[in-house]
């Protein structure tokens, strides 16, 4: 049943806020009093409509948008991989396994209907670096919930914090690559919560750290809490000193905690540390406040995303081994001072431990027009120390609002930045909302030494769905392989690179077609040769940093299948001499194991009439979409053979 007795919210509309406040009381770097726009001092996120059951028939193909070498792929797409018509997503967080880039997993504000403003957590995961995804469902089924956060620990654990209707959140754990998450317990938390993973080698190692608003917030205004177990249990929430809000952490080498944010009162952007929180035996003390200068004023309620942000602040620091290691940045699209309309890419830097930091500089490069929005700024720092930044942009739109997604990098801490890359193609942004007029407050990105991966959200097909982009400097150095799969309808079999051999447990059908995916570090422009140890290369196809092999007549089983490419060249002419991949073909070993037993059989029967989906695909011998007797006795007809 569902709850008819739920508290009656609403999204706080930009128009309840008071009128202009000068904040003259501070001064920053340039010496200048901060005119500041006020900002919403209650809850952004708001329960609404109750739950309603959706029936999600309608599909349509899913989108996959292609811009020069980037390819945009949906993430939340159906067990078949279509795009689901009439629901809406936003505000999507990812995260990327460090010990295997290619398996990733992001989550978003899921809403079943564009005519409720109910919404549910969704989850998207991929194991063959981005190249499909699968949308398994929600976290908990009619549940109000919002605000995700997603971030991995040094292992490769996959954590999910989400927002409750009480304001309240709560942390989910995945230990196979966001496949299925487990509630771990609550998180204290509160409204527009984020949260950090200690994964350096300090005495805070594994320790989670999480701040919120002061508005949607159950302790008084308290703000910040630690996790010193995995997540399981969580600190009595303690105050941070100059309230920042609408901003994330990170810690430096040594485990120092540093929080970005804004205070909702005066407007004034903030970096607070804390050396302590490291140290499981103290509460946490915050020994350092930092008035930062972004070059303008943090928005919300403006044109570009009528009752959302235009930008939050984010926090990030390098972790290389360069001179810039333990530098602080910080980033946020912001309204400039002095401009009543349009934002930019704003960024600073501090290379003494957040005590100072740098002139505000911008990042995006066209003309200064304060009709232009560039919104959603984010960045990442990538483990070799180069910068990530990636941001939506309407330079290139007449009307000032439709806008693509841009890229740029820095490999001098922010020194310079390189020319401005338009990574997606053009959308409307007031398409498709899910009865709440903004596309969510943010986006995210995660790098790593090759590149980012970039989950953001957009409209290509005249709805709100969530998207992946892979992206990479120009002149990208070195051409690498980073990830390949074996993939059938939809579904990606990962095929490691090193070490044991992923298997390939599904039929070729008559003409035993199989595909083969590569993925580069750099966009591709030839392939000398492909070779296959058995059956035929029936073609291939260069997709940006994809290369997609067909294979025919691949009518071996229970042994070893190698593709081998040889010259592969990209287009900053980077040759790569020789690259493989090797697959076990194992027909019926649904589980994976390098044998078809009675256990397989058993499975498969167990399943039969059911449509195949992210999580039974195995099972779909025949890859023809549903769970029956074919693969039944595909599998029984298999039982005994092994890999060798």
């Amino acid at each position: 049943m569902f709850p008819h007795n739920l508290k009656s919210f609403s999204v706080a509309p930009a128009s309840l806020l008071g009128s202009l406040i000068l904040f003259s009381s501070l001064t920053i770097g340039s010496g200048q009093a901060v005119k500041h726009k006020p900002l919403p001092t209650g809850e952004l996120e708001k329960y609404g409509d109750s739950p309603i059951y959706v029936w999600r028939s309608g599909t349509s193909p899913r989108m996959v948008s292609q811009r020069d070498s980037f390819t945009s792929t949906q993430v939340n797409v159906s067990s078949n991989g279509l795009n689901i018509t009439g629901d809406a997503a936003n505000e999507p967080s990812i995260c990327v396994d460090p010990t295997n880039g290619s398996r990733m997993a992001i989550g978003w504000r899921q809403f079943d209907s564009v005519a409720s403003n109910f919404r549910q957590a969704g989850w998207g995961y991929t194991r063959n670096g981005g190249a499909s995804w699968a949308f398994p469902g929600i976290l908990e089924n009619n549940v109000f919930r919002s605000d995700p956060v997603l971030a991995s620990d040094s292992t490769g654990g996959f954590f999910y914090l989400s927002l409750l209707e009480t304001f309240f959140d709560d942390m989910w754990r995945s230990l196979n690559g966001g496949i299925s998450w487990t509630r771990l317990a609550p998180a204290t938390g509160g409204d527009k919560q984020w949260f950090t993973i200690d994964n350096t080698s300090s005495t805070g190692h594994g320790f989670q750290y999480q701040s919120w608003s002061t508005g949607g917030n159950n302790y008084g205004g308290r703000q910040f809490s630690r996790s010193t177990n995995g997540g399981f249990t969580w600190l009595n929430p303690i105050n941070i000193p100059n309230s920042p809000s609408w901003g994330t952490q990170d810690v430096d080498t040594a485990g120092n905690l540093f929080i970005g944010g804004v205070n909702l009162n005066t407007g004034q952007i903030w970096c607070e540390r804390s050396t302590d929180a490291k140290n499981a035996a103290l509460t946490p003390a915050f020994d350092q406040s930092t008035a930062v200068n972004l070059g303008g004023d943090i928005g919300f309620g403006e044109p570009i995303n009528p009752v959302g942000l235009v930008g939050q602040v984010f926090l990030a620091v390098d972790h290389s081994s360069l001179a810039t290691r333990d530098n602080v940045y910080m980033l946020a699209s912001v309204q400039p001072t002095g401009a009543s309309n349009g934002s930019d890419v704003m960024f600073v830097r501090s290379s003494d431990g957040g005590r100072t930091f740098s002139t505000p500089l911008r990042v995006n490069d066209d003309p200064i027009n304060h009709n232009k929005w560039h919104w959603f700024g984010t960045l990442a720092v990538a483990p070799n120390g180069r910068i990530d930044s990636v941001w939506l942009d309407s330079r290139n739109a007449a009307n000032n609002t439709d806008s693509q997604l841009f890229y740029s990098y820095s490999v001098d801490a922010g020194v310079t930045w390189a020319p401005n890359v338009a990574v997606s193609n053009s959308f409307n942004p007031f398409l498709g909302y899910p009865n709440q007029n903004k596309m969510g407050d943010y986006i995210t990105i995660v790098s790593d030494n090759t590149g980012g991966n970039v989950a953001y959200t957009a409209t290509f097909n005249g709805e709100e769905d969530i998207y992946y982009v892979r992206v990479a400097p120009t002149g990208g150095g070195e051409l690498t392989l980073t990830s390949a799969a074996s993939v059938k309808s939809g579904f990606g079999i990962d095929l490691p690179l090193t070490g044991t051999p992923g298997i390939e447990d599904r039929s070729g059908g008559r003409a035993g077609d199989y595909e083969v995916d590569f993925l580069f570090n750099n966009s591709l422009n030839a392939v000398g040769g492909v070779a296959t140890s058995c059956g035929t290369v029936s073609s291939t196809r260069i997709s940006g940093d994809r290369l997609v092999v067909n294979l025919t007549g691949v009518t071996c089983n229970a042994q070893d299948l190698t593709v081998t490419l040889t010259n592969v060249t990209d287009t900053q002419s980077n040759t790569l001499p020789s690259a493989s991949v090797t697959i076990g073909l194992l027909l019926g070993d649904v589980d994976g194991d390098g044998s078809v037993t009675r256990t397989d059989f058993n499975q498969v029967k167990a399943d039969q009439g059911k449509t195949t989906d992210a999580s039974n695909f195995h099972e779909d011998v025949n890859a023809n979409g549903t769970i029956d007797r074919m693969d039944a006795n595909l599998v029984k007809r298999g039982i005994g053979t092994s890999l060798p």
